[in-house]
């Protein structure tokens, strides 16, 4: 496939993610007011989209309580800056097993499993303009942990998202979870064209190497929008790989903590540097108000609770 740079990318900061980054840099915000300042320092800094997960405020760990994101959202809209806001709907899909010899004693401190509504409760509560589908099931790293996400589930999950009027992005960290989305746009559980977020280096789904990362964006469908990013020290040069392949670029702490070797850093430096990178390829990125119109996302304020 011959390239064709976008020099006119958007992107996305992941402000905190829901690793167990908590305690490897105190810059890692907690709290729901660490996490907005975060998400607004970042779209200053030029981040068109923020993409927010919730954790306790107390221990870090990531969690999916309903008022943390709802505070975290009422934050966001409620400042003087302009972001496209987009809220994971990863969590409740979170499996951990017991060991090699006795697998079903299933670990129900590290398992979290929800249904679909209860899933998407906090997505019905915020409306956010974005939110994350995870299209497919993996070992998330070594252990006893699997990321869960059942093609019944991810097909429900899809329909609500689709009613809600929220744009699904889709979470891909192999070919075979791109394979599945487009089978969910064939279906009409997802409108088309879609947005998908190529996911690179997480083990052990697709390698952060380049020639996986073509055939990743080579099965995407020309006509959809895609994202990419990929791990630790992989981070910056993903930025210019995936401008320069022809797709939108995202950095922040869910993916990396560095700076540079040594240095830890912020969300907003995170993306300045991304600026940086691109201006140099000369790109110029996306204002919030220029992803809206491309996508067409509804900016909503945040509903009446029940």
């Amino acid at each position: 496939m011959p390239l064709a740079m976008n020099r006119k990318p958007f992107i996305t900061a992941a402000i905190t993610g829901a690793g167990a980054t908590q305690d490897k840099s105190r810059l890692v915000p907690r709290s729901p007011a660490e996490i907005a300042e975060a998400a607004i320092d970042a779209a200053k800094a030029g981040a068109a989209i923020v993409h927010c997960h919730v954790r306790d405020p107390e221990t870090g760990a990531p969690c999916r309580d309903r008022a943390l994101f709802r505070e975290v959202t009422d934050r966001i809209r409620s400042s003087e800056v302009d972001v496209v806001l987009n809220l994971t709907a990863g969590t409740g899909g979170d499996l951990t097993f017991g060991e090699v010899e006795t697998p079903m004693d299933i670990d129900a401190p590290n398992t979290d499993m929800a249904g679909a509504t209860e899933r998407m409760a906090h997505i019905r509560d915020c409306l956010p303009e974005i939110c994350t589908l995870d299209c497919g099931s993996m070992n998330f790293g070594d252990g006893t942990y699997v990321m869960t996400n059942t093609t019944s589930m991810l097909r429900e999950m899809g329909r609500q998202m689709t009613a809600l009027g929220v744009k699904p992005e889709i979470e891909a960290f192999d070919t075979g979870h791109l394979w599945f989305a487009k089978q969910l746009v064939a279906e009409g559980v997802l409108d088309d064209p879609a947005l998908v977020q190529l996911c690179m280096g997480i083990p052990w789904g697709a390698p952060s190497d380049m020639n996986t990362f073509m055939a990743m964006v080579n099965n995407v469908p020309d006509s959809w929008t895609w994202s990419a990013f990929a791990l630790g020290r992989e981070e910056m040069p993903f930025v210019a790989a995936a401008a320069l392949a022809g797709g939108n670029v995202r950095v922040g702490l869910e993916d990396n903590l560095y700076l540079e070797r040594g240095v830890m850093a912020t969300n907003a430096q995170l993306v300045e540097k991304a600026v940086t990178i691109l201006d140099g390829m000369g790109a110029a990125p996306m204002g919030p108000a220029e992803v809206r119109e491309m996508l067409g996302l509804v900016k909503r304020d945040m509903p009446v609770p029940a």
